[in-house]
């Protein structure tokens, strides 16, 4: 009964329903980037959290050491993650596309045990965090975060504007292009080593501007990744595997599902709803919701 009255009231929904939209946006623009990699190389990447995590870190030590706000850090960062996304993609990632796909997932697991040491070893295993917003906005009677608003804006922002280029621009159709049938797009003439360089980077430039946005809104360690790449991995397949629309729809509902579940019942059991929300999902729908 306490569940049914709390669901009719209408601005608890209504809270609950923002929360989980805020968190999903967040939630897409991690999915997405991974996404955007294996359908492009089939390429399951592990340490595409990590990536995040470096991009928190960066903005980190920029705060830190030059005062610089993480909304003026963050095109410097996502323009760095992208240059790294293209030298790690074309001097290591090159080597196992079109290798089993067991082969990307220890040579991936591999650097995402580098990156957490790396970080272990340089920022220690204390959580940290940028206290540089703060307060909320109030919407008639609804109260939404400041720092998770202006995230959710940003991510949102970001996710559309690589779909757009995925969608409409040149570049962005020789993208799906070689992830539709990499043989026939060389054959168009398409340079598919540069193609996968671009995607690549693309998604660590996303990953590294969700690690941005993650400073503001939540506290973070270097081992703080696994709980992201096991919601994304969720999320890829609730979405579809290889479909962005599909990871990006997957992020929305994770979000919105984890956000009512906790205020209904326990924080316990929104940890576990990404995966229950997986086994649902691949029972009525297999292919995911985009598949």
């Amino acid at each position: 009964m306490e569940i049914l009255e709390a669901l009719l009231d209408a601005e608890f929904v209504g809270q609950l329903l923002i929360s989980g939209l805020l968190a999903g946006c967040l939630y897409a623009l991690l999915a997405c980037g991974l996404n955007l990699v294996f359908g492009v190389m089939r390429v399951i990447n592990i340490a595409h959290a990590e990536f995040m995590l470096v991009g928190s870190y960066v903005t980190y030590v920029m705060y830190a050491n030059l005062g610089l706000n993480p909304l003026i850090a963050l095109p410097i960062v996502t323009i760095g993650m992208f240059i790294l996304g293209l030298l790690i993609q074309r001097y290591y990632i090159e080597r196992i596309v079109q290798q089993p796909l067991l082969t990307s997932l220890l040579a991936t697991y591999a650097l995402s045990i580098i990156l957490i040491n790396a970080g272990l070893l340089i920022f220690s295993a204390d959580f940290i965090s940028i206290p540089e917003l703060s307060g909320a906005y109030l919407v008639g009677e609804l109260i939404i975060p400041k720092p998770r608003a202006i995230a959710a804006i940003v991510a949102l922002s970001l996710t559309i504007s690589v779909y757009l280029f995925l969608q409409y621009s040149h570049l962005g159709k020789a993208v799906r292009a070689v992830a539709e049938h990499s043989e026939v797009a060389t054959i168009c003439g398409i340079n598919v080593v540069r193609i996968r360089m671009l995607a690549f980077g693309l998604a660590t430039a996303m990953a590294g501007a969700a690690g941005v946005m993650l400073t503001i809104i939540y506290s973070f360690s270097p081992d703080s990744g696994a709980d992201f790449i096991h919601k994304c991995f969720a999320i890829i397949i609730i979405g579809g595997m290889g479909q962005f629309l599909g990871a990006f729809y997957g992020g929305l509902l994770l979000g919105v599902v984890e956000a009512f579940v906790g205020g209904l019942f326990s924080t316990q059991w929104a940890d576990a709803i990404a995966y229950l929300l997986l086994v649902t999902v691949l029972l009525v729908r297999p292919t995911g919701l985009q598949g």
